[in-house]
């Protein structure tokens, strides 16, 4: 079931999918409508005056250009959203191919016209000339007129390619909108945020993690990066050997032969030999990292845009301005929230077999985050103010002593850099923001705890 929720995930971020569901979709369809056609459904339509029976060679000239320019319309369509991807992904970083990928307004453009193109072309298959023979009895008595033309089925082709023309109209619009830097920030950004409410609802009570026990290692069976932990399968096959697992790895690590996946710790009355083979089966691992369930490459993302968007070769604060926005917002919810929320397993009773998790506690994420950005963000001054502003703002909403401590610690890291690659009114522009910044981050005496980290 891991390597089929995985495999989910890789669905979800191709181009394949949908236009290979929707042709599917299409040729019933076209089944059905041509079906209903013969056993004389569409006698109705003539009863409509606006609804002008075709006839075989309309029809046909009709199916061969909604055909012919559905095919061509999705060959444009597709060269598009290679470029525009190829695009995003060169400016913004490699990373983010798979947000485009996953984009379902491409996927279902692309579909749309592609279903279209195969609808119109099986109907176009049943279209016989008023010279040509009935194949069959039922033919040759359905036929009011000579030759058999399928209106019902023409209507629906008609419909359906208004459909495509209003989803072309989408398509041009979309595809400039997805790729516009703000656009993609706050993707990113709003999915990070929704991750941690989902994985972490509870609020903040402490960062005291419970020692963890100890046991017999269980190395990895091959190479690439974790990309989906079923925890729900590991909390099972814990409870049916009678043992702890205690993980070693979190989702986005990069992993091999040589690395303990996880820690097998027997009960009194549990398995004494792990349970390799279950184990392992919990365990999804691919070619690339992807953000299912690994809020650190959400993170690397943010800190990937705003560290290009400050390079010398591109020098663009503004961008990465947002990024640390976006970044402040996601920290400030950390701040706020139990982040041992993953320790505890539903539905598993005191004193039970459990599964214990790899998890990241705060300073781990405000040095994945801020922390990757700073030694860019110190060498530009409206990136620094801005850096020093939101670790001020986001610690208005934190109430933890030991977690501002964090954003203290890194305004501190900050100027320093800032020491070193500033000079003149730049540096005391920075110097004064800090001044500012340090009167919300240091409240309650928090130099002193400074001092102890």
């Amino acid at each position: 079931m891991t390597r089929l929720r995985a495999f989910w995930h890789e669905v979800n971020a191709s181009y394949w999918f949908y236009p290979a569901l929707f042709s599917i979709l299409a040729v019933m369809l076209a089944f059905a409508t041509i079906w209903m056609d013969r056993q004389g459904w569409a006698g109705f339509l003539g009863d409509i005056p606006s609804l002008i029976p075709a006839r075989p060679d309309g029809a046909s000239n009709m199916l061969t250009v909604i055909a012919g320019s559905m095919i061509g319309v999705a060959s444009t369509v597709f060269s598009i959203t290679i470029a525009a991807v190829a695009y995003a992904s060169g400016n913004y970083g490699p990373r983010l191919l798979t947000n485009f990928m996953e984009d379902r307004g491409n996927q279902l453009s692309l579909a749309v016209f592609i279903a279209t193109f195969v609808y119109a072309l099986v109907v176009l298959r049943s279209v016989r000339g008023g010279d040509e023979a009935p194949t069959d009895l039922t033919e040759a008595v359905a036929d009011a007129i000579p030759g058999f033309v399928p209106q019902l089925s023409l209507l629906v082709a008609f419909a359906l390619t208004g459909v495509a023309v209003a989803v072309l109209v989408y398509f041009l619009n979309h595809i400039p909108a997805s790729i516009r830097i703000n656009t993609v920030l706050k993707g990113i950004g709003q999915r990070l945020l929704d991750q941690i409410d989902h994985r972490f609802p509870d609020e903040a009570d402490g960062d005291e993690r419970p020692e963890k026990p100890k046991g017999k290692p269980i190395r990895c069976a091959g190479t690439g990066y974790i990309q989906l932990i079923d925890y729900d399968a590991l909390q099972s096959v814990a409870h049916d050997h009678g043992g702890d697992i205690v993980m070693d790895v979190r989702v986005g690590d990069f992993v091999h032969a040589a690395v303990a996946i996880a820690d097998w710790c027997p009960r009194e009355d549990g398995d004494a030999e792990p349970p390799y083979a279950a184990i392992r089966d919990c365990y999804a691992m691919g070619s690339r990292r992807t953000p299912s369930q690994d809020l650190n490459f959400l993170v690397d993302e943010l800190a990937e845009i705003a560290l290009r968007a400050l390079s010398p070769g591109i020098n663009d604060p503004f961008t990465a301005i947002t990024a640390l926005h976006w970044m402040g917002a996601a920290v400030a919810e950390l701040g706020q929230r139990d982040l041992r929320h993953d320790l505890h397993i539903e539905n598993v009773a005191p004193g039970a077999s459990r599964v214990w998790p790899l998890n990241d506690t705060f300073q781990d994420y405000v040095d994945r985050g801020f922390g990757a950005i700073r030694s860019g963000a110190a060498t530009n001054r409206i990136a620094a103010g801005v850096f020093l502003d939101v670790l001020g703002d986001a610690a208005t909403l934190i109430g933890a002593r030991e977690r501002r401590a964090c954003l203290l610690r890194e305004a501190n890291l900050l100027r320093e850099q800032a020491r070193l690659e500033l000079r003149g009114p730049e540096l005391e522009e920075v110097e004064a923001r800090y001044d500012l910044a340090l009167k919300i981050l240091a409240r309650e005496g928090l130099e002193a705890t400074l001092d102890g980290l």
